[in-house]
């Protein structure tokens, strides 16, 4: 295995890092609307992720930041190309993080109100724009002789893509829930047990759906592998959250996670960015990488300081592994 082969590898592990972790902070932002039934319940969803949230961000800046190191071509074109949604996205985590932290800085009933507004669309929009994004990268896009992106927004907005979204849309609000219920008390937590059962039928149907539809176009024996692991997980994640398990329920939504996005990267490779109009001008791991030198020193750096990251993080989770509830709230100022 060469070394754009494995920093293919790490940067498919850094998506699927932010897409768990990230992922049930975007179900929770949803939550906020779906499950809350007042603003001391909305409070108890927000802290549950509080401490944690924008440590999760660090993952999508890694991604990003390998991707920009280790495949400039593919960042290039992804970037370019898919300018509008991703410019998006941005916007509603820079968002997200102001009304997280100014939502409380004033009294008034309609600053809180409109803050929570803010976190309930920024946390559904990139939800639901991760997905369609990714399916478009599996999927393959219009891609010229010169490696840069001629479609149109338009293009990006098709059946496949909008079925992937869904699919993040609704799986991260079920990982949402699962995390809620494995992190609050009382009956918030009896409610979001109830409502993750909800939402994982609906997530199984169009899972199914989209990755049955993946394997059909693109997928082969690893690929198919991951597909099984991850129905067979959200079966399992089901089965858990109807016993009362949140630990296990929540661990089985991570592989179910994890192995989706796995099989959209193993239907990928060698590819980073399949071209519609001719597939000899894709976008490989050999024409899109960096030099091997870049690559070797990115290699060495990565194995020094992404082990220390991954400690203080899990460091970080076990501070704040207590349950939470209404009745550990401060008084509103």
């Amino acid at each position: 295995m060469q070394l754009h082969d494995v920093w293919f590898v790490i940067i498919a592990f850094l998506w699927t890092g932010y897409f768990f972790l990230e992922g049930f902070d975007f179900g929770i932002g949803v939550l906020t609307k779906l499950l809350a039934r007042d603003r001391s319940e909305k409070r108890v969803l927000i802290n549950t992720i509080g401490p944690v949230w924008d440590g999760n961000e660090v993952w999508l800046l890694s991604a990003g930041g390998a991707t920009f190191a280790a495949f400039p071509d593919w960042y290039a074109t992804l970037f370019s190309g898919f300018y509008l949604p991703l410019l998006l996205i941005l916007v509603c985590l820079i968002v997200r993080g102001v009304a997280f932290e100014y939502r409380v800085k004033r009294p008034e009933e309609r600053w809180q109100r409109n803050w929570e507004h803010a976190i309930f669309w920024t946390s559904l929009l990139p939800a639901l724009l991760w997905g369609v994004a990714f399916g478009n990268i599996a999927h393959g896009v219009k891609i010229d002789a010169h490696k840069e992106y001629v479609g149109g927004l338009l293009d990006l907005l098709n059946p496949y893509a909008i079925l992937g979204g869904l699919v993040t849309l609704t799986l991260f609000t079920f990982h949402g829930a699962v995390f809620a219920s494995l992190k609050t008390v009382g009956d918030i937590r009896e409610r979001a047990r109830r409502m993750a059962g909800v939402l994982g039928l609906v997530t199984a149907v169009l899972a199914v759906g989209f990755l049955g539809w993946t394997q059909a176009d693109k997928g082969d024996t690893g690929s198919l592998v991951a597909m099984i692991v991850a129905v067979v997980a959200l079966v399992a994640a089901l089965w858990a959250n109807k016993l009362g398990r949140e630990g296990w329920a929540f661990a089985f939504s991570g592989i179910t996670i994890a192995a989706a996005v796995a099989m959209l990267f193993l239907t990928l490779f060698p590819n980073v960015m399949p071209s519609t109009l001719n597939e000899s001008w894709s976008l490989t791991v050999t024409n899109a990488s960096s030099t091997p030198y870049t690559l070797k020193i990115m290699t060495w750096c990565a194995g020094i300081a992404a082990p220390l990251v991954m400690l203080y993080q899990g460091w970080t989770y076990w501070v704040f592994r207590k349950r939470i509830g209404t009745q550990h709230l401060a008084e509103a100022h």
